[in-house]
């Protein structure tokens, strides 16, 4: 058979998960304590209690006869696959995670990892955004990664200062108001 008709991975490839942002190629994993605790709860959920329910039903369902027909036991095997593909990612993000306490910075006028940081867009509305780990974003707290443009916009400004954030429609300038981090 020729090779063009055969698929070659590579088991990097199978262990990105779909949606995931990727890591800057030579960056670190830049994480929050409590980003880095979220991870290893995960983990251990995952490695306790999900994946040896999921092998007892597999058993069970195996013990039953004929597999090929058997629903229990071929949706136990993919599900299986999947818990197994998501420690493998887990496994993997938190063995490169650099641990970054914002609590601990102590440039606090300026915009670093871990700041909160209250800015003013071009048409009068204000937000606020608190870098992140890549692994932590939820846009609904206004919580963005580190590597987003925004974010890579605010790094080392100060308050009072005005960047210039590179969106789908241009440049927009927006103004930094506060900086705050945690205590």
């Amino acid at each position: 058979m020729s090779k063009a008709f055969t698929k070659e991975t590579d088991a990097d490839d199978e262990d990105v998960e779909a949606g995931a942002p990727a890591i800057p190629p030579g960056s670190k994993n830049y994480i929050t304590p409590a980003g880095h605790q979220r991870l290893k709860d995960e983990l251990l959920h995952l490695l306790d209690v999900e994946r040896p329910e999921v092998v007892k039903v597999v058993s069970w369902a195996a013990s039953n006869g004929d597999r090929s027909e058997n629903g229990d036991y071929l949706y136990g095997k993919k599900r299986l696959r999947e818990i197994d593909r998501r420690i493998r990612f887990l496994g993997k993000r938190l063995d490169i995670a650099e641990v970054v306490d914002p609590a601990r910075q102590p440039n606090r006028d300026q915009v670093f990892f871990g700041a909160q940081v209250l800015i003013a867009r071009a048409d009068g509305t204000e937000q606020t955004v608190r870098i992140v780990g890549i692994d932590e974003v939820d846009p609904a707290r206004g919580d963005v990664s580190w590597i987003s443009p925004i974010a890579r916009a605010l790094l080392k400004a100060r308050e009072g200062d005005t960047v210039h954030v590179q969106t789908p429609a241009g440049k927009e300038p927006v103004d930094v108001l506060e900086i705050h981090y945690p205590t």
